[in-house]
């Protein structure tokens, strides 16, 4: 009951915020903006002036994973970012501004705060990850060949995860911290640490959250769920449970120190 309240009230903060809005639309901007730029290219060097006399464009013909490919790869760098920046001050703004200590001045369970603000980061994120990649996935199938909708379902699926890690790192900051800047900057730079690390050891760190969206493309390209994307996940989720324990830890010796 006292969970729910909590959940109701994030959700219903996130709507009179307008993130319920401009959110998806923007994860859906993001998520067809190189599939159609890539396959409008050619016209759109026409129109600006086409190219130099002697000059020669030739591109690639596209496939339709390599299409969705380059959704995710715009959600994991531009989408990362306003993930971190539109969770930045989800419990740092509360505890900046002294509102955390009259939500918890009451008989509120810390987990339950943390978790109630973790799902409803969690429900918005995804519901904006489907809508974008179903508008991926519509153009694609339009513009550059079938993609089966079971596919759409298992990127969105093993992505979805990877990004409820990254609210998740945010969510670990806040905890820490009451700066919201300072929690975007770290979210956004523990990430990025963690793609430099995954690259410089990439044979040594197989199982990185990072390689998920390089799994999601050899199981487009086999058919099949490869057993690294499901250690992959699995380590993620278990990555997930420990840092909203710790953040839960956290918040609980930060409040109960300073009372």
């Amino acid at each position: 009951m006292q969970w729910s309240a909590l959940f109701k009230k994030e959700m219903l903060e996130n709507w009179r915020n307008k993130k319920w809005l401009w959110f998806p639309l923007v994860m859906i901007l993001i998520a067809i903006m190189d599939p159609i730029s890539n396959y409008y290219l050619p016209q759109i060097i026409k129109s600006v002036g086409g190219l130099p006399e002697g000059a020669v464009l030739e591109l690639p013909e596209f496939t339709p994973v390599e299409a969705i490919m380059m959704s995710l790869g715009q959600l994991s760098s531009l989408g990362v970012l306003i993930i971190v920046l539109i969770s930045m001050g989800s419990i740092a703004s509360e505890k900046k501004s002294g509102v955390i200590e009259l939500i918890l001045v009451k008989p509120v369970s810390y987990a339950n705060y943390i978790t109630a603000k973790w799902a409803s980061l969690f429900v918005l994120i995804w519901t904006a990850l489907f809508l974008s990649l179903v508008c991926s996935w519509y153009y694609i199938n339009i513009l550059f060949g079938s993609f089966s909708l079971l596919q759409l379902i298992q990127v969105t699926f093993f992505y979805g995860i990877w990004l409820t890690l990254v609210i998740t790192i945010s969510i670990f900051y806040n905890s820490l911290f009451h700066t919201p800047g300072l929690v975007a900057f770290l979210s956004a730079g523990t990430v990025i640490a963690m793609s430099v690390l995954t690259k410089v050891f990439h044979h040594i760190l197989t199982w990185s959250p990072n390689k998920i969206s390089e799994y999601i493309h050899t199981m487009l390209l086999t058919g099949e769920i490869p057993s690294e994307l499901i250690a992959t996940s699995s380590i993620t989720a278990g990555c997930i449970g420990l840092l909203l324990f710790f953040s839960i830890i956290i918040i609980q010796k930060k409040e109960l120190g300073s009372r």
